[in-house]
């Protein structure tokens, strides 16, 4: 049985429509993860499945029941949100006990559910602080101890990482990660973060404009990218698009290499370039160059290099690496 089946999901608000006909289905512990940029519609999606939003059409099945006319606390999910969502006037144990006493299980049972989500994510010395006593690394954990204290049939997670800073997002990553594989649990997450969308995912949903543009594992989005919206959205320093006559291909198509599959010369290779700007980051070099006929390209290259803006340098292919696509922007396999 599938965790999650969405089938035809679409969406208005008024006369525009910002969801047009999803279909979607998540296993039984699986980690699925929407991706794409603001207003593609992922969040609303995301909502739609907890029972926030009504969808227009279609419709949405939780462990094979279709819950469309579903109060959201009576669906088995739980949510953990961006702004945690937490009760100031409650400690962390009420908090993460609060679900279970309002669906009115027995207090002993609500003691040992608290009590095994706290030690695992280390909130026992925390469980008698209010939320304004904590960090906002620790009131996440708690909104996540508050969701994993239900044992839903799904995690619904909304951008849950994008308040905290560069270190703390690491580390909840790295929990949310350890979770799954300990709570072995179904996990829907929302993100515009590909990098979270790349470590913690089993599978990615690309979405743009309130359509799916590719479903696919990781590595399966970054290697066969269906088309030019996907193979620019996923991978960081972005894939670089040069016209394909630039390098002596038909004219429309358009040629896509990653900055890691090329390489610098000063001695020859297939474009010579201008250096615009580089980026010393220590384990890598992103050095940013212009060609007037293949437009502004980066390259990624391994360690500490150093090319002087303005000087000349010839820029090299990994042959089996490139994507070729047609004039409307689909992969050419």
């Amino acid at each position: 049985m599938d965790a999650l089946k969405l089938t035809g999901i679409r969406k208005s608000f008024g006369a525009t429509e910002v969801l047009h006909g999803i279909d979607l289905t998540a296993k039984e512990g699986e980690f699925v993860i929407f991706v794409g940029p603001s207003g593609c519609g992922k969040s609303t999606l995301l909502r739609i499945i907890a029972g926030l939003e009504d969808a227009s059409a279609g419709t949405v099945e939780i462990a094979g029941a279709v819950v469309n006319t579903t109060p959201p606390a009576k669906r088995g999910i739980a949510m953990v949100f961006q702004t945690y969502a937490l009760y100031p006037h409650l400690t962390v144990k009420g908090n993460m006990s609060l679900g279970m006493k309002q669906a009115g299980a027995p207090k002993a049972e609500i003691e040992e559910h608290v009590a095994a989500a706290s030690k695992m994510l280390g909130l026992d010395a925390l469980l008698e602080r209010r939320p304004a006593e904590l960090s906002g690394g620790q009131r996440q954990r708690v909104a996540i101890g508050r969701a994993v204290v239900r044992e839903p049939k799904l995690f619904l997670f909304d951008e849950p990482l994008s308040n905290l800073d560069a270190a703390l997002r690491v580390n909840t990553r790295l929990e949310i990660a350890r979770l799954h594989r300990e709570l072995s649990a179904t996990m829907v997450y929302v993100t515009h973060d590909q990098i979270e969308a790349m470590t913690l995912a089993d599978r990615i949903v690309v979405m743009n404009a309130g359509r799916i543009e590719q479903i696919g594992t990781p590595m399966e989005l970054y290697n066969r990218p269906d088309n030019l919206f996907v193979a620019g959205f996923i991978g960081s320093p972005q894939m670089n698009f040069i016209p394909a006559e630039a390098l002596g291909g038909a004219a429309g198509e358009t040629i896509g290499i990653r900055p890691e599959h090329m390489n610098v010369d000063l001695n020859g290779g297939e474009l010579e370039c201008e250096v615009v700007h580089i980026e010393q980051l220590g384990a890598d070099t992103n050095l940013y160059l212009k060609n007037a006929q293949a437009g502004d390209l980066t390259v990624r290259l391994f360690g500490e290099r150093y090319f002087a803006p303005g000087s000349r340098v010839f820029v090299t292919f990994d042959a089996a690496k490139r994507h070729l696509f047609d004039a409307g922007g689909r992969a050419i396999r």
